[in-house]
């Protein structure tokens, strides 16, 4: 039955590897708990900011807040959807698309993570061909953008691998020190072309898109 206020919570992307799921708290506790077994190697900080570098208790709280955060700050100018990754029934990271003014842009970012448990599957590119999917072909969107550290190999063997175009590279704080973080750019043109699938289906983006500003025309 669908969600009678919310209707993101029905929100999904499936493949025949994978699911997203719009978190709902029971999805975002076993996320946080995944996060507290480990992200990343501690001498390596994959995110702008260093969110994994709480300690154990305040990462998990942290991360709770994040998602009621992002559903109460939902609106038609600004929203994050972040989903849950769930391979053969077991939640093992999260894809995001975020954006502003998408109504006149067009235009979504993606971020993701996989639990340590998890990496060097393959599921990260998988999950990143969903999430371009959703917003491609459930939200109407024109661009894609991403962004990764330039020592961030598994990110960028992704987006590489994808055919994302680079936009420019800048210096940013991280963690005590600097980082070179390179931005990419992926056109509608370029995901239906060369990326578009069609075992990959979104369910229950109709009736989100009034919520993001958009109707069944856009």
């Amino acid at each position: 039955m669908a969600h009678p206020i919310w209707p993101l919570f029905d929100l999904r992307v499936s493949t025949p590897l994978l699911e997203l799921r719009y978190i709902d708290d029971e999805l975002a506790t076993e996320l946080a708990r995944l996060a507290a077994r480990g992200v990343h190697p501690p001498q390596f900080m994959p995110f702008s900011i260093p969110w994994t570098d709480a300690p154990a208790g305040e990462l998990e709280r942290n991360s709770m807040q994040y998602y009621w955060r992002s559903r109460a700050d939902t609106s038609t100018t600004a929203w994050a959807i972040p989903l849950a990754t769930i391979v053969d029934g077991r939640v093992v990271g999260t894809t995001s698309l975020m954006a502003n003014d998408f109504p006149t842009l067009r235009q979504f970012e993606t971020g993701s993570w996989l639990g340590l448990e998890h990496q060097g599957r393959g599921i990260g590119k998988e999950m990143r061909v969903a999430t371009l999917h959703l917003g491609f072909l459930g939200f109407g969107a024109q661009w894609a953008t991403t962004a990764a550290w330039d020592d961030n190999q598994p990110s960028l063997g992704v987006t590489n691998a994808l055919g994302y175009e680079v936009q420019g590279r800048r210096r940013a704080k991280r963690r005590d020190g600097i980082g070179n973080m390179i931005g990419f750019e992926m056109t509608r043109a370029h995901f239906l072309e060369r990326l578009r699938r069609d075992d990959i289906h979104a369910h229950g983006v109709e009736s989100c898109l009034t919520l993001l500003g958009l109707d069944g025309n856009d």
